[in-house]
């Protein structure tokens, strides 16, 4: 059965409010950052198999991101033509997830959404550039170096990024402060249960979740 954000936090919660001796408070903040956390690995595992792109509850969008003018050596593309302009977002991107093929990027867009920025790497860039038929090729390309996104030969002042973020985006970063609580979490149960497990592993409660599991065994037979 599919389940929200929410409802994967809300169990964690009931479960460490059965379990804990004390009355310590955990945040949902808290919860949500140790989900994420243990969720980083399988997404890359996931990645690999081609499905982490499907999994919408990890993505965030910043609708605008600004872009500056760079150079061509700044941007690791010294083979491409001399009047090629490069941009490159004003400041580095959030930390994102890892995974199997690069950062887990869903998409870079214009900021109306309407033209998708393919991306690249600087060496795959030059070889396009430098190829006979490339002044039929309309698409626009981006690539990501030391945690900025760089485009070439785009005229743009800002782009919208729609990417895995490690962490939650404080409302100064994007325009809207969405709560992913109730996004659905459209992966598989082994791994749902594998990153609750985890997440009750760091708040300490392994062991008292063993022996309850043992103590209900017991009391069934």
């Amino acid at each position: 059965m599919n389940q929200t954000v929410g409802e994967l936090i809300s169990q964690i919660r009931n479960l460490t409010k059965s379990l804990k001796s004390t009355n310590l408070y955990i945040s949902d903040r808290l919860i949500w950052s140790l989900i994420k956390k243990h969720a980083a690995p399988l997404f890359y595992q996931e990645d690999g198999k081609m499905k982490a792109m499907k999994m919408s509850f990890i993505f965030t969008t910043i609708p605008h991101m600004e872009l500056i003018e760079v150079d061509k050596v700044e941007a690791e593309c010294v083979g491409i033509k001399s009047n090629c302009r490069i941009k490159r977002t004003r400041t580095q991107i959030p930390p994102v997830f890892k995974g199997y093929w690069g950062p887990l990027i869903r998409a870079v867009t214009s900021l109306d959404g309407e033209v998708e920025i393919l991306p690249t790497n600087p060496r795959q860039y030059v070889r396009k550039s430098t190829s006979p038929n490339f002044k039929y090729n309309k698409n626009k390309y981006y690539w990501y170096l030391n945690g900025f996104l760089y485009f070439p030969d785009i005229e743009w002042d800002g782009v919208k990024i729609d990417a895995a973020f490690e962490n939650e985006l404080s409302c100064g970063e994007i325009d809207k402060c969405n709560s992913p609580q109730d996004n659905q979490m459209f992966i598989p149960d082994y791994i749902i249960s594998t990153i609750q497990n985890q997440v009750l592993v760091d708040l300490g409660l392994p062991m008292q979740i063993q022996r309850t599991q043992d103590e209900d065994k017991n009391k069934a037979v």
